[in-house]
C-alpha cells in the first residue's frame, strides 16, 4: 500500500483529490493536511508517506517554505514531492519541475494526474530497492 499525503488549504481540493486517488484503482492510503504546519506535524508523528502532493499558495507557510522544511530534515528529504498549484507562471512551473519530483497545474487533466503520480511512485519504488 502506497501512502500519499495531500497538503492544501482548500478543504474542497483536499476532499476531491483524496476521492480521485482512492478511486484510481491502486491501493493508496491518503492522508490530508490543511497546511504546511499540519504536514510537518504529521511527519513529526511518524506519518511518513511515499509521496507528498503539495499546494504552493497557502497562508502562513506556503508550499515553497514547506518544501524547504522537508529538504532540511534528513528523515524527510527523500520523500518525493509533486507541487499541485493554480499558479501557471513560468517561474512556478520551472522551479516546481526543478526542485520537486513533478509539477501539476490545477485544474488538472485526470489522465495526466494519474500518469504523473504513477511515474513518481514507480520511480521512487525502484530507487529504494
Amino acid at each position: 500500500m502506497k501512502k500519499i499525503m495531500v497538503v492544501d488549504d482548500n478543504p474542497d481540493h483536499l476532499h476531491s483529490i483524496k476521492q480521485i486517488l482512492e478511486k484510481m484503482g491502486d491501493d493508496y492510503k491518503v492522508t490530508c493536511a490543511s497546511s504546511g504546519m499540519r504536514c510537518l506535524k504529521l511527519l513529526e508523528n511518524n506519518d511518513v508517506p511515499d509521496l507528498i502532493l503539495l499546494d504552493i499558495m497557502m497562508p502562513k507557510m506556503n508550499g515553497w517554505e514547506t518544501f524547504k522544511n522537508l529538504q532540511e530534515n534528513p528523515s524527510w528529504r527523500n520523500i518525493p514531492v509533486v507541487f499541485l498549484t493554480a499558479r501557471t507562471d513560468d517561474f512556478a512551473e520551472n522551479a516546481g519541475k526543478f526542485l520537486a519530483a513533478d509539477y501539476i497545474e490545477k485544474p488538472f487533466d485526470l489522465e495526466d494526474f494519474k500518469e504523473k503520480i504513477g511515474k513518481v511512485l514507480k520511480k521512487n519504488s525502484s530507487e529504494n530497492i
